[in-house]
C-alpha cells in the first residue's frame, strides 16, 4: 500500500485523513490497518514513533461508521495520561461529525467531566488502567457492547505495575471481541498477557525492537561529574531545535531544569509528582515552542510524543536498558533523522558497555576534553545480533502468525 487512498475503507474517513495531511502510511500501517479492517487479533512489535496510534484508530473509525449501535464500542489501555491525551487528539482531529467524541479516562483530572463525556454517548474510551478500574469498581458503566480492545505499548503498562489492574479489566470484558496490541518490546510478561487475551493474533514485527532506530546517530560522551553540565550546556548551544532531556530522579530533573534556566536556557520539567496541570502546561509549551527543552524521568518518557525533537539527551544512564529504547525512541521519529547522546563517567564505562551488550549495539565514543569539550571521537561497529535471534526474555507464542518482518 503506497497511499492511504488504496485503503478498503469509506470514502468519509479518506477524507478525513486527507483534510488532517494523512497520505504516505508508515509500514506499520500498511502492515496492521487491513489486518484490523478483516477483524483479526493483532500483535504489532515495532519502535517508537512508527506511527502505531492511527494504526488503530483508522479500523476503530471504520468500525463506529459501519455500526451505528449505541454503547461503548471501542477501548484503548494506555500506560499515561499524556498518551492518552494524544490518542484523544488524534481521535478527535479524524472523526468528523459523523462521531461522537471520545471519553478521557485519567488519573489526575476531574471525573466529573470524564463521566459526562461517557454518558453523553462516547463509543470510544481511551484510559489508563488504574483510574478505569476505579470507575469499573463503582459501577459508573459498563463494557457490555464492547467489541474492540486495544493494548497500546503494552511493555510500559506492565513496567508500571498495571498488570493486575489491566487482568481485572479484562474480566468484565466480553469474550467475543477483537484485540490489538501494540508493544515496543515483546518480553516474556507482554507474551503471557497477549497467551491469555488474544485469539491466534496476526503478529507483526518491524525491525529490531531492542535497537534505535537507524534513523538516530547514537553516541557517547565519557566525561567526570563535575563537568557533565558543562558538557551539556555545549551540547545545547550547537543544537538548535527541540532537545529531551533524561535525568534518572524527580529531583534531578527539578535540579536540572532549574540550573538550565538560570543560565538563560528555557526549560521546563515533567516528571510524576508534578500535577496534571504543571505537566500538561509543560508538554504543551515544549510541543508549541515556548521552552525548547524539556527534562524528564523514565516514567512520564512514554506519554512525550512531540514531532521533530531533534537530540535525546542521556544526561544519566537508565537503569534499564529498554529505557534506553524508550528514550532514543523520542527523535528521529516518522523517517526524520535525530541524535542521541549519552554522558557518562569513567566509573560507569562498565554500565555503558553492559547495555550496549544487552541490546547489541555499539555507540559512537566521543573523549571529552579537560574543559568538558568533545575533542575526540572514536567509532568502532560490531556487528549487529541478529533479528530474533535468542534474547533472554523473548517468546514466540504458541500458534501465532507471523505475517510481516522487515528489516530496517
Amino acid at each position: 500500500m503506497q497511499n492511504f487512498t488504496e485503503l478498503k475503507i469509506s470514502d468519509y474517513t479518506k477524507e478525513r485523513l486527507s483534510q488532517a495531511n494523512f497520505a504516505i502510511p508508515t509500514p506499520v500501517q500498511a502492515a496492521a490497518i487491513p489486518v484490523a479492517l478483516e477483524g483479526k487479533d493483532v500483535l504489532a512489535t515495532a519502535q517508537t514513533g512508527t506511527g502505531k496510534t492511527l494504526a488503530f484508530l483508522i479500523p476503530i473509525i471504520e468500525r463506529l461508521l459501519a455500526h451505528k449501535a449505541r454503547g461503548i464500542e471501542a477501548l484503548v489501555l494506555v500506560p499515561t495520561r499524556e498518551l492518552a491525551m494524544q490518542v484523544v487528539d488524534q481521535y478527535n482531529a479524524l472523526r468528523g461529525k459523523q462521531l461522537t467524541p471520545a471519553a478521557l479516562v485519567v488519573g489526575g483530572l476531574p471525573e466529573a467531566k470524564q463521566l459526562a463525556a461517557i454518558r453523553a454517548g462516547a463509543r470510544l474510551i481511551v484510559a489508563t488502567p488504574g483510574r478505569l478500574e476505579d470507575y469499573l469498581g463503582r459501577n459508573l458503566f459498563n463494557f457490555k457492547t464492547l467489541h474492540v480492545l486495544v493494548l497500546d505499548e503494552a511493555d510500559r503498562m506492565l513496567d508500571m505495575g498495571f498488570l493486575p489492574a489491566i487482568r481485572r479489566i479484562a474480566a468484565v470484558l466480553p469474550k467475543e471481541r477483537q484485540t490489538m496490541c501494540f508493544s515496543a518490546t515483546l518480553e516474556a510478561s507482554v507474551a503471557n498477557l497477549v497467551r491469555d487475551y488474544m485469539r491466534a493474533p496476526v503478529r507483526l514485527a518491524f525491525g529490531s525492537i531492542l535497537k534505535p532506530s537507524e534513523n538516530v546517530r547514537v553516541q557517547a560522551f565519557e566525561v567526570s561529574g563535575d563537568r557533565k553540565q558543562e558538557l551539556l550546556q555545549h551540547l545545547l548551544g550547537k543544537e538548535t531545535g527541540r532537545v529531551l532531556i533524561f535525568a534518572r530522579t524527580k529531583r534531578g530533573t527539578d535540579k536540572l531544569a532549574r540550573n538550565l534556566n538560570r543560565e538563560g536556557y528555557a526549560a521546563a520539567v515533567i516528571h510524576g509528582d508534578r500535577s496534571q496541570s504543571q505537566r500538561t502546561a509543560a508538554l504543551t509549551g515544549f510541543q508549541q515552542g515556548r521552552y525548547r527543552i524539556l527534562v524528564a524521568t523514565d516514567l512520564a518518557a512514554r506519554g512525550i510524543h512531540v514531532q521533530d525533537i531533534a537530540h535525546v539527551i542521556n544526561y544519566d544512564l537508565p537503569e534499564i536498558a529498554e529505557n534506553f529504547i524508550h528514550r532514543v525512541g523520542r527523535t528521529g521519529r516518522a523517517g526524520k533523522t535525530g541524535v542521541a547522546s549519552t554522558l557518562f563517567g569513567r566509573e560507569q564505562r562498565s554500565d555503558l558497555l553492559q547495555l550496549e551488550r544487552t541490546l547489541g549495539i555499539r555507540m559512537e565514543r566521543v573523549q571529552a576534553d579537560g574543559t568538558g569539550i568533545p575533542a575526540k571521537v572514536e567509532r568502532k561497529i560490531e556487528p549487529e545480533r541478529p533479528y530474533l535471534a535468542p534474547i533472554p526474555g523473548m517468546v514466540r507464542l504458541p500458534g501465532e502468525v507471523l505475517q510481516v518482518q522487515l528489516e530496517n
